[in-house]
């Protein structure tokens, strides 16, 4: 079975009705990402960033996966899938995906300030006063603008093992996500699904563009590959 490694962005949530964070004058929201996403932000107002994301956090439970994290589903009765999305929320895991790594956190869980390592599933909203088990303040389980990306070396060595590579709703601008293409092996086929693509078959000879939405392109995906 086939090794098919899928990077997903904010397009794939978007048709379930999550909103990107930032907009086109790059506001999260209405306010400056390091206002709200960055260590900095968090120590100078943490009740704004707490606040911040028990929005998100609220948002996510009124919403459902759509066809396209089902397609990817699927998808997994004819290859051995593993997803790696830049998504915090959890639509592909509730959808059924078996394989999923977060490269910048869950929105479902928090940790503590002091130790990374002490990370808690959490549905609720949290609150100045929220402490860790050393006491500390709890803080949402997302990689900010400023820290190390944790997953990042487990992703490569994802990407590193895929036979194909499917990019959904992503505009491959952000890093270190973006580099992850940069290890695949030779001739790697590549799927980018995406109503507005960034990138071209002149970047890669092995490129095949799906200019389509996320829903729509997944559907074109189980046809081109069932040609294989």
């Amino acid at each position: 079975m086939k090794k098919m490694v899928v990077l997903t962005g904010a397009g794939i949530s978007a048709e379930s009705g999550i909103k990107t964070f930032r907009d086109a004058e790059g506001l999260w929201e209405g306010h400056d990402v390091m206002q709200v996403a960055s260590p900095k932000g968090f120590a100078e107002n943490p009740e704004l960033v707490l606040e911040f994301y028990n929005q998100r956090r609220r948002q996510l439970l009124e919403v459902k996966p759509n066809r396209a994290h089902f397609n990817l589903v699927a998808l997994e009765k004819e290859f051995e899938i593993e997803i790696i999305t830049q998504n915090v929320d959890d639509l592909h895991e509730r959808a059924g995906s078996s394989k999923v790594t977060h490269i910048h956190g869950e929105l479902l869980k928090v940790r503590s300030s002091v130790d990374k390592t002490i990370v808690l599933d959490w549905k609720k909203d949290l609150v100045l006063g929220n402490l860790c088990k050393k006491r500390s303040q709890l803080r949402p389980h997302i990689v900010w603008f400023g820290e190390m990306v944790p997953m990042l070396e487990t992703a490569i060595k994802i990407t590193k093992k895929a036979d194909i590579l499917v990019i959904i709703g992503t505009s491959m601008q952000v890093y270190p996500s973006a580099s992850l293409i940069n290890y695949l092996k030779l001739n790697t086929p590549i799927y980018f699904i995406d109503p507005l693509p960034s990138i071209s078959k002149n970047s890669f000879s092995n490129l095949k563009v799906i200019t389509n939405t996320a829903i729509l392109g997944t559907e074109k995906l189980k046809e081109l590959l069932i040609k294989l």
